[in-house]
Formats: C-alpha cells, structure tokens, sequence
C-alpha cells in the first residue's frame, strides 16, 4: 500500500469512528475526490483493516460504514499526531490571549480526554512530539526583546529532538557533533545537548550555530536527564556552576505586593514581615539575576551572595515610576 493510500485509509477510519451513523460511499467519493469505485475499493481496505468495522443500510438502501469499539479508540488514540497537540496548544493560546474562557475549557477538556485515552507511552510521547515542536518553533518563548534565531534552524532542532537525532554543526569555528536534549529560552535561547562520546551536558548559543545539519544517526537520551531540573540550577538560561548556591532577595514593603505575584525561581521560597517580602532560591547566573534585579530599583535587596550585592549596589536607583 502507498503511503498516500495509508493515509487516506486512516482518514477514512476517523470519519468511520467520528460519524454517529456511519459514512457512506457518497461523502467518501466528494472527501476524497475519487469515483464509486475507488469509494468501494476504499470500504473493502476499512473492513478488512478493522476487523469491528460493521454496516447498515438505510431504508433508501444506502449503505453506511461505521467504526466503533476498541478499533476506534485506539486509531483515535496511539494516531493522534503532534501537529495535532501543536494546533490545540496553540489554539489554547489564542483563546487564552483573547480571554476566551468558554472556549479555554472546551480545548482544555478536549486535549486532557484525548491524552487521558491514550496509552500511557503514547500520550507521554505525543505530548513531548507537541512540546518539542512549539519550543523549536519559538511559541514556548518568552515575551520580551531576544536574539534572532532562523526558522530553518529551529526547524531542525524540532526535528532532532524528536527523533532524537544526531546534529552535525560548526559552533565557535569548530565542527561538531552534537546529541540535543533540549532548548532553554529567554533572552538568549541555547541548546542544551553534549558532544557525541561525551557525557557533560552543555549549552549552545542558537545564534552561534552555523551549517547545521541532522544526521540519520540516532542516539540513546541519557538516563535520568529532566530538563526542568536541570534549567533549574541556572536563574535564567544562563548556567555557571562556580556561581550555584543560595539567593536572598528582601523586598521593601512597598514592593512586597507586586514581587508576591512572581515566580522568580520554581525552587524559592517566600517569607513577609513587617520589613518586606524575602524570597529565597538556589541558583547560578549572577548577571541574569543582576539584569532583573535592575527592574526593581532600590526596592529590593540582596542579602546574598555577596558577590551578586556588589554587582548590583551602584546601580539601584528610586526614580522608576513603575515596578515590573
């Protein structure tokens, strides 16, 4: 069978599932663009593909194909395909942009029942398919100025992650080969992959990359490796180990209802007396931290480190008219 044909039969078994009556040969010759006896050799490939398909013929003796059961869950299911979730997150974006709320919670409804009916490996593996391509196509990005980044190359990276596949690419002059686990984004987006044969983990600038290529070659992820907590150990995307330890940042009372609203790491804790609000975290990334904390004039300080106080102490100013 063509790959056009497979795919037209699986078009065919979703209509067959989707219809409360069947469908006839009619609406498969005007859907498919083809002759009755296409339509016929169709229905003959949904029968014999799915054994529970079954028939009825109306009183104009008008015969109808419908695909119910177990067949149909699971060709709903394990079929459901990442461009799918894309269009849902994205159409869950849109609504959420516009304040559509009534329609916010039919998409969340529809995409929590397709993934709930999922097989465990699928859904977990079409949610990360979705997932992948949204972040290498910049809508998981930040609002806010960031560096340029082609759309070919985050093309390519969507489609390395996802295999996984090998990324052939010149970084900083020098060829390399790379094993992609993941983007991290914000001002500047980086790659969070190792070299082919090494196992420490390290950051790509995207706008550094050069004549990327992917390769056929596949690769096993490396066990155990979460991005979330990996991303973690950094403020923003920007990782320096030397620098991970803990924050102590003091808002003043005038600040402490704005900064409460903010989730500044997903590790911090928050405090509030009647000196201010003080939120503690565990990361790394001083000048990431430094470029926030700027935001906030003399309404905040650090206690700690004492490196990032330094940075910071000559520029806190009282003349912003508005906080973050």
């Amino acid at each position: 069978m063509s790959f056009q044909k497979a795919t037209d039969l699986l078009r065919l078994a979703e209509m067959a599932a989707s219809r409360h009556g069947g469908i006839g040969l009619t609406e498969i010759e005007e859907t498919f663009a083809v002759d009755r006896r296409t339509a016929q050799r169709m229905t003959k490939a949904l029968e014999e593909t799915f054994p529970n398909c079954v028939t009825r013929t109306d009183e104009d003796r008008r015969k109808y194909w419908k695909l119910r059961g177990e067949d149909a869950r699971l060709m709903l299911t394990v079929g459901l395909r990442d461009s799918e979730l894309v269009a849902l997150n994205l159409a869950l974006q849109r609504a959420s942009r516009d304040g559509a709320e009534t329609e916010i919670r039919a998409l969340t409804r529809l995409r929590d029942r397709l993934l709930a009916a999922m097989p465990g490996p699928h859904a977990r593996r079409a949610e990360a398919d979705a997932e992948a391509v949204l972040e290498a196509h910049g809508f998981a990005s930040r609002p806010g100025p960031m560096v340029r980044v082609g759309p070919d190359l985050l093309g390519l990276i969507a489609e390395a992650l996802k295999g996984p596949h090998v990324l052939a690419l010149t970084y900083n002059d020098r060829a390399r080969r790379l094993e992609p686990h993941g983007l991290l984004l914000g001002t500047r987006r980086y790659l969070v992959a190792r070299e082919v044969g090494e196992s420490r983990m390290q950051h790509y600038r995207l706008d550094r990359i050069r004549d990327a290529q992917l390769e056929v070659t596949s690769f096993a992820r490396a066990p155990g490796f979460d991005l979330a907590t990996h991303a973690a150990r950094a403020f923003g995307s920007y990782h320096a180990e030397a620098e991970y330890g803990e924050v102590v940042w003091r808002f003043t009372p005038r600040a402490a209802e704005t900064a409460r609203e903010f989730l500044f790491h997903p590790t911090q804790v928050m405090e509030e007396d009647e000196t201010g609000l003080t939120v503690r975290f565990m990361a790394s990334g001083w000048l990431e931290m430094a470029w926030h904390l700027y935001l906030w004039g003399d309404q905040v300080e650090v206690l700690a480190p004492e490196p990032l106080a330094r940075m910071v102490a000559a520029h806190r100013r009282g003349d912003f008219p508005a906080l973050p």
